[in-house]
């Protein structure tokens, strides 16, 4: 069960933001770019939300860099490589849609945090290219193929996590293109399109990921289901994924959990406008970090063994963003929150 009010806002004297966006910081290349880890590979997808989790932070110019990193390796079909080593493409990557799209989260979010409007209009291209590569692999029942390989053709397959991501991608898309007066009727078409099939076809998805927790939440996360739909969802895998005071098991048959998840099912909660348990469900990992600023990827219950010792930045990030949903450090507190967007158009200037 979804744990019930009333709690008290017990932990934000233990978020050290800064600490844990230095970590960030101290990883992050020259160039821009953002490895999961020291020495680590880079993907489009977790590089975006590291960056968020420096603009939380503070750390504008640092997210800034960040996303320019992003324009400067975006390829001519407006992809990215889904995996990088110092700049290069790792052999065997292909084109993941729902990686290509998230950088329209990014840009929304540095703008709404930042007011940078000059910024906003350096990034439109990129975006823009970014989610008319997306759009076409888009499947006749709405759902995203969830990559192009290197040698132009498609997996048909099609994932549950990837494809509510891309709609949280779509609906800042445009809502980028708002603020910018520019028209863009077939990404609306194609958001409403997905919606439709992630809340009334979620069987066209590919099932075999179903014991993964982000299969469980990322509906409610990216705002696909919401309300009714929303709570019945996390209710209903409560018992399977979530283990209390130790965090979100990564899949259902194995005994760990990882900061990540648990920081993203507290961020959901926060959007469907469960503010108390997004608290408490986000106090469950606060112990669980290095003196560094960096958080555990994941540990072994119930013996506490920390199962890899690599410190990675998308858990900052996820961490960060987490934390600014429910505490409201930033302007872009709510830009995961349900009440924002409203189908099938987007709610413009509520953040």
């Amino acid at each position: 069960m979804i744990p019930a009010p009333p709690f008290p806002r017990q932990y934000e004297q233990r978020v050290d933001t800064a600490a844990t966006a230095s970590f960030i910081a101290r990883v992050q290349k020259t160039s821009g770019e953002i490895p999961w880890s020291e020495g680590g590979q880079t993907d489009p997808w977790d590089h975006v939300e590291s960056a968020m989790g420096l603009t939380v932070a503070g750390f504008y110019d640092a997210a800034k860099k960040a996303y320019q990193w992003s324009a400067r390796s975006q390829l001519p079909d407006g992809s990215w490589w889904s995996s990088y080593r110092s700049g290069r493409p790792v052999p065997k990557a292909h084109k993941d849609a729902n990686m290509s799209a998230y950088i329209a989260v990014g840009v929304l979010h540095y703008h709404l945090v930042t007011g940078d409007g000059d910024f906003m209009e350096e990034m439109w291209l990129p975006v823009e290219r970014a989610m008319d590569f997306v759009i076409d692999l888009q499947r006749a029942d709405g759902a995203f193929r969830w990559a192009k390989r290197a040698d132009g053709t498609f997996s048909e397959r099609a994932l549950l996590t990837g494809s509510s991501s891309i709609y949280m991608s779509l609906n800042c898309a445009i809502e980028l293109a708002a603020h910018l007066n520019v028209q863009k009727p077939a990404w609306t078409a194609a958001r409403n399109r997905l919606e439709a099939v992630i809340r009334h076809a979620p069987h066209r998805f590919d099932t075999t990921k179903s014991r993964f927790s982000m299969d469980w939440y990322y509906p409610v996360l990216c705002g696909a289901l919401t309300g009714q739909a929303a709570r019945r969802r996390i209710q209903a895998g409560w018992e399977r994924f979530a283990v209390p005071g130790w965090g979100v098991r990564c899949v259902t048959d194995r005994p760990w959990v990882t900061m990540a998840e648990t920081a993203e099912l507290a961020l959901a909660l926060a959007a469907m406008g469960e503010s108390e348990a997004a608290e408490i469900v986000f106090g469950w990992i606060l112990d669980k970090r290095y003196p560094n600023g960096a958080f555990w990827t994941g540990v072994t219950f119930p013996n506490g063994v920390i199962y890899t010792t690599e410190q990675t930045t998308w858990t900052a990030g996820a961490v960060l963003l987490a934390a600014d949903s429910i505490y409201g450090f930033t302007p872009a507190s709510r830009l995961f929150g349900h009440e924002v967007w409203e189908p099938p158009a987007v709610l413009r200037h509520k953040l």
